[in-house]
């Protein structure tokens, strides 16, 4: 007569088995933790370019030129008004501000040199941030200077008016200027450059095209 055969495991196997479960549970338990710990200290980094965008009150000063003082901010960027903005209020927007990003602020402008701190203000635009204006003409930056001392905008057409440096007396710059010595405005008296016959210091057509 047969028996059935019975595999009988003895304690020591049946204890080892048994520690060797708990470990491999606890080793999936810990790398879970992990993951989820390492997660949770990776969101603030993605939240930091957010909080790298502050900035400060933007600065407006003046600059020599072959046509005069003109405007600048305060790094010595040529900054530009358009022909198109009427009654204060920016006409650039879309595209436009690609080419002719606003001069931007988050505080109150300050004025240096001889720009005029009461010629200085602030309009609200359609994305709530804040755009500087001189002389109620709001200012914008053109994306093709490569830096201080450039105004390779000046007298530009493009989005259909004409582009201006800008005269501490808040008149359109309307002379030919490709470059300027920036920073080195006089604080003194500064003059608007001479118009030429039959044009107006603020037409669209401007001095020279």
């Amino acid at each position: 007569m047969r028996f059935p055969i019975v595999n009988r495991t003895s304690a020591p196997a049946r204890l080892a088995v048994g520690v060797g479960g708990a470990v491999v549970v606890a080793v999936l338990a810990a790398a879970c933790s992990s993951g989820s710990s390492s997660t949770g200290a990776a969101a603030p980094a993605s939240s930091a370019p957010g909080s790298a965008a502050s900035g400060g009150a933007a600065v407006i000063k003046t600059a020599s030129s072959s046509a005069g003082t003109l405007l600048t901010d305060g790094s010595g960027r040529a900054v530009y008004m358009w022909s198109k903005d009427t009654n204060g209020a920016s006409a650039c927007s879309g595209a436009c501000t690609g080419t002719w990003p606003p001069v931007s602020t988050t505080g109150s402008p300050t004025a240096s040199g001889s720009a005029k701190a009461s010629d200085l203000s602030t309009i609200t635009r359609s994305d709530g941030t804040k755009q500087v204006t001189y002389d109620g003409h709001p200012l914008y930056y053109f994306s093709g200077d490569s830096g201080a001392g450039m105004a390779s905008g000046q007298g530009s057409s493009s989005f259909g008016a004409k582009w201006w440096l800008v005269a501490p007396s808040g008149s359109d710059v309307t002379a030919a200027v490709s470059s300027f010595t920036a920073g080195s405005g006089s604080g003194g008296s500064s003059h608007a450059p001479s118009t030429p016959a039959g044009t107006s210091s603020h037409s669209a057509g401007g001095g020279w095209s």
